[in-house]
């Protein structure tokens, strides 16, 4: 039995991508399957009584190393904040490539605490800078000073000690190029070297908290249970940044997106699974309630989702306890099809990401298929006619061609760089001022503009005469020639309409970054929760893949 990859214009919908999560294609989890052969080590940690200093972890194999360079400061808890606009915070670091020398460190302390400000070298691969959660890294400290381990609720609630606010790569403030690293064998795949970064700060977290706690009382301190110390993730703070990423590397999210339907049409089309796969899937299933279960949030759009989630999931598991056999034929299929047919977009999808989890063979294989050389796709064949690309807008953006424009509700919203940050920002077009300088990333009203332009040109024109008539479109018809070879390199939604949620581009993304637990802070930023569960260092080499869900 062969089954179809599914539609492009069912899956690039705002509403289902905003409903994936993480899986075993996911960045975090494909990092720690591919780093856990190297050798850990805690190179040099020097704090001060108040847990002030420098500290460097490091990954090594052969003659390869990464390292981790930390900066603890002082801060007045008024300089506190998560928006990209703060200028100090608690903790700022890189990733340098190599083991990094004295001058190495006092030319880094100089210029990482600076973060977008300071200036980094090629040597420096990524930069990133966070903040405590003060209530909970206070508590975890004056609890262990007193010999005794924190309260696992409050730990529960929030999940972290600290949350990074940005975490940057690929040539920005003298980082090194991508050009420069992307050939390594053993960081093949995308955002590799940013999962990194995170995980070794997780680690850095936990040793600072013990180092205070052991200075405030030396006597009396205990060290965080690590079984505590696993449950503990970092935190994340992201806004609207992260949302034009997606629209800007057509062809690497169709890479991400088949990725991920390939494996789920390979799964659907086994015709008899074995017991033990089935079994590793129902314990999965059963297993990721404890994440629904405390998954917090303020968001009251959210908690219907959560409870929507919870409500359809424990209903799934009655049907594949008591009303479905695994002995039959393509088990996986039937599965996927009660769901198309039972439950909602976020369940559906929560579900295709365990599926993956039995699936070593099919998954291992795709994850080299992620990254994109997009360059390679930029040319725009000048060559081709405008009844040749009037028929790929027909065909590829059926459901865009539909929407009315001149509509108010349909344009209603624009896409700018702010000023103070040079991030993405996101306003009403209606009440607000700068539409002028809207980023070209309405991409469905400007396929709807090429499309009315195309209707009206001689069909056999050639693209570079239509191009020197209509040069501001150039950027959609690029688009288009990519589209015609890569079915799942657009958003097929309109992102600049009244009911666009922006948070569904974020929870995309974020979904294949591996991140748990969304918690919107409004439409258009949210926080989130990477490594929570994950092996510590010392237990990476014999660690279970499953750990999300242990």
């Amino acid at each position: 039995m062969e089954v179809e990859l599914r539609d492009p214009n069912i899956i690039m919908k705002l509403s289902r991508l905003g409903s994936f999560h993480q899986s075993k294609l996911s960045f975090l989890r494909s990092f720690l399957d591919e780093f856990k052969d190297w050798d850990y080590n805690r190179d040099s940690f020097n704090l001060d009584n108040g847990g002030y200093g420098t500290a460097v972890y490091s990954f090594k194999k052969k003659e390869k190393i990464y390292s981790l360079v930390c900066f603890a400061n002082k801060i007045d808890n008024n300089d506190r904040s998560d928006r990209v606009i703060a200028t100090k915070w608690d903790a700022a670091f890189t990733l340098h490539d190599g083991a990094p020398t004295e001058n190495d460190i006092k030319r880094l302390k100089n210029e990482v605490p600076k973060q977008e400000v300071g200036r980094l070298s090629y040597k420096e691969l990524t930069l990133s800078r966070a903040n405590k959660s003060v209530r909970v890294f206070d508590h975890v400290v004056e609890s262990l000073s007193n010999g005794n381990q924190p309260d696992l609720n409050l730990l529960e609630k929030v999940g972290y000690l600290y949350r990074t606010t940005a975490v940057y790569g690929s040539g920005k403030f003298g980082l090194a190029d991508r050009f420069r690293i992307k050939n390594r064998q053993e960081i093949n795949g995308p955002f590799r070297l940013e999962m990194m970064l995170v995980y070794l700060v997780r680690q850095f977290t936990f040793d600072q908290v013990n180092h205070v706690a052991k200075c405030k009382n030396p006597k009396k301190a205990v060290s965080l249970d690590l079984k505590i110390c696993k449950n503990l993730g970092i935190g994340n703070s992201t806004g609207l940044g992260m949302a034009p990423f997606i629209v800007n590397h057509p062809t690497l999210l169709h890479n991400w997106i088949l990725s991920r339907e390939t494996a789920l049409k390979k799964i659907r089309e086994i015709k008899k699974v074995n017991s033990k796969n089935c079994d590793l899937f129902k314990k999965c299933v059963k297993e990721s309630l404890k994440i629904l279960t405390s998954w917090n949030t303020e968001s009251e759009f959210q908690a219907k989702k959560i409870n929507s989630l919870v409500i359809n999931v424990k209903r799934f598991l009655r049907f594949i306890d008591n009303d479905f056999d695994f002995t039959s034929e393509y088990p996986f299929n039937q599965i996927y099809l009660w769901l198309e047919k039972q439950t909602c977009e976020e369940t559906i999808e929560y579900i295709v990401s365990m599926m993956m989890e039995p699936f070593d063979d099919i998954v291992k294989p795709l994850r080299k298929n992620m990254s994109s050389d997009e360059e390679k796709y930029f040319r725009i064949p000048t060559e081709r006619t405008v009844l040749e690309l009037k028929n790929i807008l027909e065909l590829k953006y059926p459901d865009i061609l539909k929407i009315n424009f001149e509509n108010k509700e349909n344009f209603k919203n624009f896409w700018f760089i702010s000023k103070n940050k040079e991030e993405p920002r996101y306003a009403d077009r209606f009440e607000e001022n700068g539409s002028e300088l809207e980023q070209p990333l309405a991409i469905a009203r400007d396929i709807k503009r090429l499309y009315d332009r195309l209707i009206i040109a001689k069909e056999s024109s050639t693209i570079d005469k239509f191009l020197l008539e209509n040069s501001e479109l150039r950027h959609v018809i690029r688009r288009a020639f990519i589209i015609e070879k890569f079915q799942y390199a657009e958003i097929q939604d309109n992102t600049i309409s009244k009911n666009v949620i922006p948070i569904d581009m974020l929870r995309l993304k974020l979904s294949f970054f591996g991140a748990l637990k969304f918690d919107p802070r409004s439409d258009k930023w949210l926080r989130i929760c990477m490594f929570q569960g994950a092996p510590l260092p010392h237990e990476l080499k014999n660690c279970s893949q499953q750990w999300v869900y242990n």
